[in-house]
């Protein structure tokens, strides 16, 4: 018997309308999206800028997220779906062996985060027009909180879990058809975004950093990716290339560049941008 374990046996769906399944993932999402417009909607007024340009800025940053991180999932983890089905890749349906909708499974955080930096770019130069890096300062703040909802998100839905325990202690997926405890690593990283959250928020509202262009930016690249790089270390692993390159999993050798990138940004010389 495992005493300190619980079992967790959520088909993650809260409620069907019809034959259509409402699941707590596609919640999370919601919810992500609305605390997520509620705090650049305060970033904005505490900078004077019109609250009028948050919607582009919605649209641009829900359309990158999706798109990027679907991209990513089957570029990185799955590249051959590609040929075998291509159409699921951008679709909520599946069409091999027969069609079914599946809603958007198969998301990948690193695409996400490469979507959003494309998209800020246009966004920068088509709407605020102000520097890349000035929107890029502010949008991490809500992609940090955001990010806990979507592992929240990979819990319900019993997906991304972590290595057996070996012990009494973790929770039991009934989903998966298993009767031994695992490592919520869903909720590890779900906590380690929660950290990141507060550290930057208190970093924009309590210093001066948000003046010193691409710091906010550079560190939330630092501290993200190195809360990824270390829960992938309790994660089953999720294939893609790990196998080829061993020592690390995809996930972490992926985190890495983010990593080396936000160092650059935090600690490069930097004029000051009026």
């Amino acid at each position: 018997m495992h005493f300190l374990s619980f079992t967790w046996d959520s088909d993650g769906i809260l409620f069907n309308i019809g034959s259509f399944p409402l699941r707590y993932y596609s919640l999370m999402f919601i919810i992500a999206f609305s605390i997520g417009f509620y705090i650049m909607k305060r970033i904005y007024e505490n900078e004077n800028v019109s609250v009028e340009k948050l919607d582009p800025l919605f649209i641009y940053t829900v359309v990158a997220t999706l798109l990027g991180a679907r991209l990513g999932h089957f570029i990185f983890y799955e590249p051959e779906v590609f040929l075998e089905d291509p159409l699921s890749v951008f679709l909520p349906f599946e069409f091999t062996p027969s069609f079914r909708f599946t809603g958007f499974q198969g998301l990948a955080s690193h695409g996400a985060a490469i979507g959003i930096i494309i998209a800020m770019y246009l966004y920068s130069k088509k709407v605020i027009q102000k520097p890349m890096i000035w929107i890029l300062d502010r949008i991490v703040i809500p992609v940090a909180i955001g990010g806990i909802f979507v592992r929240l998100g990979n819990f319900f839905n019993s997906e991304i879990v972590g290595k057996p325990t070996n012990s009494d202690w973790g929770v039991i997926f009934a989903r998966l058809g298993e009767n031994f405890p695992r490592h919520p690593a869903q909720l590890y990283e779900a906590f380690g975004y929660l950290i990141v959250f507060i550290v930057l928020w208190r970093i924009y509202w309590k210093t001066d950093k948000k003046d010193q262009p691409g710091y906010i930016f550079g560190l939330f690249l630092v501290l993200l990716w190195t809360v990824r790089f270390i829960a992938e270390f309790y994660k089953r692993s999720q294939g893609g290339f790990e196998s080829a390159l061993g020592t690390f999993t995809t996930g972490q050798w992926l985190s890495i560049p983010f990593i080396i990138a936000g160092f650059y940004f935090m600690f490069r010389k930097r004029k000051h941008v009026a």
